[in-house]
C-alpha cells in the first residue's frame, strides 16, 4: 500500500469521525439560532394586532436584531479565537436562548425593539465563529461538503420550524393564559440554553485536544490543519489589520449582502405573502396550513444545497457555484410576481430558495483562500457583518414597500436586484480569488 493510499484512508477515517462528532451538534445549534432569529415572522400573524404593529413597525423590529448583531460581530469572533470555541459558543447559546424566551413577555413595540437589539448582541459571532471553527477541523478538500451538511440547518429551521410555529400559534393559544405567540417564543427559546450548557462539556477547541480521536488520528489532523494554515499565512492575510483593509473582504461582504437579502426577505415575509393569497387568489389557509406551505421552498432548498455542495467539492470549482445560484434567484423572484395561482407562485419562490441555499455553503469557502489566523477571525466576521446588514435592510424595506404599495411586488423586485448584484460581483472577483487559491496551494 502506497503512502498516498495510507493518507487517503486516514483522511476518510478522520473526516468521518469529525463529521459525526461535530456536524450534528453544530447543525442543531444553527437550527435553533435561525429559528429564534426569524420566528418573529410567524409571531407577527397574531402579535401585530396585540402590540399594534404596522408592516413598517414589524419590519423595523425584525431588522433591529441586526444593529446589535453587526456592532458586536467582529469583537465576538476575535474573542472566540482568543478564548476558545467551547467557552464562547456555550456563552452565545445560553445568552441568546434566555433573551429569545424572554421575548414572550414584551408588552409594546418599544419593548419588542429593545429585545430584538439584545438578541442580536447575544447572537453576535455565532455563525462566523462556526465558520472559523470548521477551518480548525475540516481539510479544504472536503470543507464545502461538510459546510453544506452543517448549513442544512438553515433551510431545515424554516422547513420544520414554520409548521411547528404555526401549530403552536393555532393550538396552544391561551395555554397558561398566554397568547400563542408568547408560548411560541418560550418553547423555541429555551432549548438554546440547554444546548449551551451541553456545548461547554461536548465541544473540543482544537484537534490536539480531541480525546475522541486515536493518537495517530489526532496527530494527522493536527499536522494537516497546521500545514493548511501555514500555507494560507504564507500567501494571504493573517493580521487583523490587513484582513480588515483587504478589498476582497469588502467585495465578498457585498456578495453575501445580496444573497442574504433574498434569504431574510423570504424568511421574514413569506408567511405574510402566503397569507396574502386570500386577497390575491381568493384562497384562505389556516395558520398551520400557512406554516406547511412556507416549509416547502426551504425543504427543497435543503436537498439542493447538499447536492450542490458535493458537486463543488468534486469539481473543485467555487466561484460559478456561487454565481449561478445567485443569478437563478435574481431571475426567478420577479417571475413569482406574475403567476396566476398560489401553486405557481410557490413553485417559482421555491426556485429562488434553491438559488439562495445553494450559494451559501460554497460562498464560505472563498474567504479561507486568503485569510488565516486572527486575520481569518476578523475577516470572516467582517464579511458576515457586511452581509447580514441586509438583515436590517431587507425586512424594513420590504415592510415599508408593503405598507406603501399594498402588495409585495416592489419588495420582491428589490430582492431580485440585490441577488443580481451578488452574482455579478462574485464573477468580477473570479480572477483574484482563483489566484489566491493557486498561491495557497503552491505555498
Amino acid at each position: 500500500m502506497t503512502t498516498q493510499d495510507t493518507d487517503a484512508g486516514m483522511q476518510a477515517r478522520v473526516v468521518r469521525k469529525v463529521a459525526v462528532r461535530l456536524i450534528p451538534f453544530l447543525g442543531l445549534a444553527y437550527f435553533l439560532n435561525y429559528v429564534d432569529r426569524t420566528n418573529i415572522g410567524f409571531a407577527k400573524l397574531t402579535m401585530s394586532a396585540d402590540l399594534g404593529l404596522t408592516e413598517t413597525m414589524f419590519g423595523l423590529a425584525s431588522g433591529l436584531f441586526f444593529i446589535g448583531y453587526l456592532l458586536f460581530e467582529v469583537p465576538s469572533n476575535i474573542a472566540l479565537h482568543r478564548f476558545g470555541a467551547r467557552r464562547w459558543i456555550a456563552r452565545i447559546l445560553v445568552t441568546w436562548g434566555l433573551i429569545a424566551a424572554a421575548m414572550a413577555f414584551v408588552q409594546n413595540a418599544p419593548m419588542l425593539y429593545a429585545f430584538r437589539v439584545l438578541l442580536g448582541i447575544a447572537e453576535a459571532g455565532f455563525f462566523p465563529g462556526i465558520m472559523l471553527y470548521l477551518t480548525f477541523w475540516v481539510p479544504r478538500s472536503v470543507r464545502v461538503r461538510l459546510t453544506g451538511l452543517f448549513m442544512i440547518a438553515l433551510p431545515a429551521s424554516s422547513a420544520l420550524g414554520a409548521p411547528v410555529a404555526g401549530a403552536i400559534l393555532q393550538y396552544w393559544d391561551g395555554l397558561f393564559g398566554l397568547a400563542g405567540w408568547r408560548i411560541m417564543f418560550l418553547v423555541l427559546g429555551l432549548p438554546a440554553v440547554v444546548l449551551g450548557v451541553a456545548a461547554w462539556f461536548y465541544l473540543t477547541d482544537r484537534p490536539k485536544d480531541a480525546d475522541w480521536l486515536a493518537a495517530d488520528e489526532r496527530r494527522w489532523l493536527d499536522d494537516t490543519m497546521a500545514a493548511e494554515q501555514q500555507a494560507t499565512q504564507a500567501s494571504g492575510k493573517h493580521r487583523v489589520r490587513d484582513s480588515l483593509r483587504d478589498p476582497r473582504v469588502w467585495a465578498l461582504g457585498l456578495v453575501y449582502f445580496g444573497v442574504t437579502y433574498g434569504l431574510y426577505a423570504l424568511s421574514f415575509f413569506l408567511p405574510t405573502i402566503v397569507a396574502g393569497f386570500a386577497e390575491s387568489f381568493d384562497t384562505e389557509f389556516s395558520i398551520l396550513e400557512n406554516g406547511l406551505i412556507v416549509a416547502v421552498p426551504f425543504a427543497v432548498g435543503a436537498v439542493a444545497m447538499v447536492f450542490w455542495s458535493r458537486h463543488s467539492d468534486r469539481t473543485g470549482e467555487r466561484v460559478w457555484h456561487v454565481a449561478l445560484p445567485a443569478l437563478l434567484g435574481a431571475v426567478s423572484i420577479p417571475v413569482a410576481l406574475y403567476m396566476e395561482s398560489p401553486l405557481a407562485t410557490m413553485a417559482v419562490i421555491t426556485v429562488t430558495a434553491v438559488g439562495v441555499f445553494c450559494a451559501l455553503p460554497v460562498f464560505w469557502y472563498l474567504p479561507s483562500t486568503f485569510l488565516a489566523g486572527a486575520g481569518a477571525a476578523a475577516g470572516i466576521a467582517l464579511v458576515n457583518t457586511l452581509g447580514n446588514s441586509s438583515g436590517f435592510g431587507a425586512p424594513y424595506i420590504t415592510g415599508f414597500l408593503l405598507d406603501a404599495t399594498g402588495n409585495s411586488r416592489a419588495g420582491l423586485w428589490v430582492v431580485g436586484v440585490m441577488m443580481l448584484v451578488a452574482g455579478l460581483t462574485v464573477l468580477a472577483l473570479r480572477g483574484r480569488l482563483r489566484a489566491a487559491d493557486t498561491d495557497r496551494v503552491r505555498a
